[in-house]
């Protein structure tokens, strides 16, 4: 097989096992591991943040071997990459959700520690700030119970 065809050709059966023989990091979605493409895959289809555990779940369905170790690799190079991002909430361990989102913010529930997507935004929140501050960014987490605990409560 040609280098030129080598490097255009991206089914993920014929990807390497392992890291090693791997494309720069700069192009992760190039040539990236069966792994890889089924974390990725994962991340990008979830309709909420996940937690690494979570994303290991599912992801054993479609590659079962994988590990918790591996989990953590790709995860680090997916962020690196700028493929996803991290959700982290003050006193919680970090999620992470696909960067094709556009700005949104999260709501977390408080019975099952599970974090949604709220696809929706107040605007501009500068009038909020002190005098003389310049607000960059913002991130606002709503808590309270989600529809599925609250139906279980209900019962």
């Amino acid at each position: 097989m040609s280098a030129a065809h080598r490097h255009s050709h991206d089914h993920e059966d014929d990807a390497p096992a392992s890291d090693e023989g791997m494309a720069p990091e700069g192009a992760i979605g190039t040539r990236g591991t069966r792994q890889r493409a089924a974390i990725r895959r994962v991340i990008d289809e979830s309709p909420r943040p996940l937690l690494p555990a979570e994303i290991l779940a599912v992801a054993q369905q479609e590659v079962p071997a994988l590990g918790m170790a591996t989990i953590y690799r790709n995860l680090k190079l997916l962020l690196e990459s700028g493929a996803i991002r991290t959700v982290e909430l003050p006193g919680a361990v970090a999620r992470y959700e696909s960067a094709r989102h556009a700005h949104h913010h999260h709501f977390q529930c408080r019975r099952c520690d599970r974090v949604f997507d709220i696809h929706a935004c107040p605007g501009d929140l500068s009038g909020l700030a002190p005098a003389g501050f310049a607000v960059e960014a913002h991130e606002l987490t709503l808590y309270g119970v989600c529809a599925d605990c609250g139906a279980d409560a209900a019962r």
